[in-house]
């Protein structure tokens, strides 16, 4: 069963360090992609905006400067409060944007008690295939396919 842990806030597009403008979000985590956070913007178009990286890297962010390239994110202060800093950049543009740092930090909560930090390969169920795949043949399959796998002479 796959779970989604989900949050509505309002971030600030931080357009100078006098101005910014709020801005609708959506964060969300599925455990059937334990590795990773989606956050949809609304910029007041049909089109919302989609990010998506990795969830440890919003984790370390929380605490200390996280990432480089793409997505960079760090804790910082806005009049006596934490806040979550994501500094955004694709070939579109760029963008500076604040998050309270107490949203973010308990719905990450939420998504580290549904899939704990080193479990996530567990929801993708890759050390059970790869145990499968790995695993001796059988002599009826050796029989079957030979050596190399493949279908013998008058079986298939």
């Amino acid at each position: 069963m796959h779970t989604v842990v989900e949050r509505e806030l309002e971030l600030n597009l931080v357009l100078s360090p006098e101005r910014s403008i709020p801005v609708p979000a959506r964060m969300t985590y599925r455990t059937e992609d334990p590795y990773a956070v989606h956050i949809v913007f609304h910029v007041g178009s049909d089109h919302p905006v989609n990010w998506t990286f990795a969830r440890e890297l919003l984790v370390e962010g929380v605490f200390r400067p996280a990432g480089t390239g793409d997505v960079r994110v760090w804790p910082s202060k806005n009049e006596g409060r934490g806040v979550v800093l994501m500094a955004l950049s694709s070939p579109d543009g760029e963008a500076l944007l604040e998050a309270p740092s107490t949203a973010v930090s308990g719905w990450l909560e939420r998504t580290l008690r549904m899939v704990p930090p080193g479990s996530e390969s567990k929801q993708l169920g890759i050390d059970d295939a790869l145990a499968e795949l790995l695993a001796p043949a059988g002599a009826d399959e050796l029989r079957a396919h030979g050596p190399s796998g493949d279908a013998q002479d008058g079986d298939a």
